[in-house]
C-alpha cells in the first residue's frame, strides 16, 4: 500500500472519514514547509531550504527565479519570486536583486530558481548569473549563501558543487 492510499481526510462536520487525494496532501505539505520558511525562522539546515523550494516551484510551467533574503543570523526575512521567465529562460536583473536586498535589509541571501524541463543541472548562464549577483551583492555587504536549482523533486546546491 502507498503512501498515498493511507493518508485520510475527516471531515469533523459531517462525521465521514475519505482517502486524501494527492493536491490535498502537496496542498497542506506546502502549508507545513512554508511554516518552516515564515519570518523569523532560522535556517538551521540545507534541507529546510530545499524541501520549502521543491513545493514552491512544483508545478510551474515556467522559470521563475526567487531570492530568500536572511539577516545576520540566517533567519528568513522574507521569499520574494523576483523574475518570471518561459519554459526554460528568465532575465534576472543584478540591480533589482541587489536593490530588494537592500530593502529588506538583509545580510545574505539564498538564490533559486527552476528547470521545468525536470533537468536540475545548471546551465553555463546559471554560473554566470550567480557570479554576477555574488559580486553585485558583495559590493553591499549581502553574503550569497547558496544557488539551488529545482527541477522536479531535484535540487542542485551551487554551494555543494564549489561553484560559490
Amino acid at each position: 500500500m502507498s503512501m498515498l492510499n493511507s493518508l485520510l481526510i475527516h471531515d469533523h462536520d459531517l462525521g465521514t472519514v475519505r482517502k486524501a487525494t494527492a493536491d490535498e496532501i502537496i496542498s497542506a505539505a506546502r502549508v507545513c514547509v512554508a511554516h518552516r520558511m515564515r519570518r523569523g525562522a532560522s535556517l538551521s539546515s540545507p534541507t529546510a531550504a530545499r524541501d520549502y523550494l521543491v513545493l514552491h516551484f512544483a508545478a510551474l510551467p515556467h522559470e521563475v527565479f526567487c531570492v530568500i533574503y536572511l539577516d545576520s543570523r540566517h533567519r528568513v526575512i522574507e521569499c520574494q519570486d523576483l523574475f518570471r521567465g518561459t519554459i526554460d529562460s528568465a532575465s534576472v536583473h543584478p540591480r533589482e536583486v541587489v536593490k530588494e536586498a537592500l530593502r529588506r535589509n538583509a545580510a545574505a541571501c539564498l538564490l533559486a530558481h527552476n528547470h521545468p524541463s525536470g533537468v536540475a543541472e545548471p546551465s553555463p548562464a546559471d554560473e554566470l548569473i550567480t557570479r554576477q549577483l555574488k559580486a553585485a551583492l558583495q559590493l553591499v555587504d549581502i553574503r550569497v549563501l547558496d544557488h539551488l536549482v529545482v527541477a522536479g523533486a531535484g535540487c542542485i546546491s551551487f554551494a555543494d558543487r564549489g561553484l560559490l
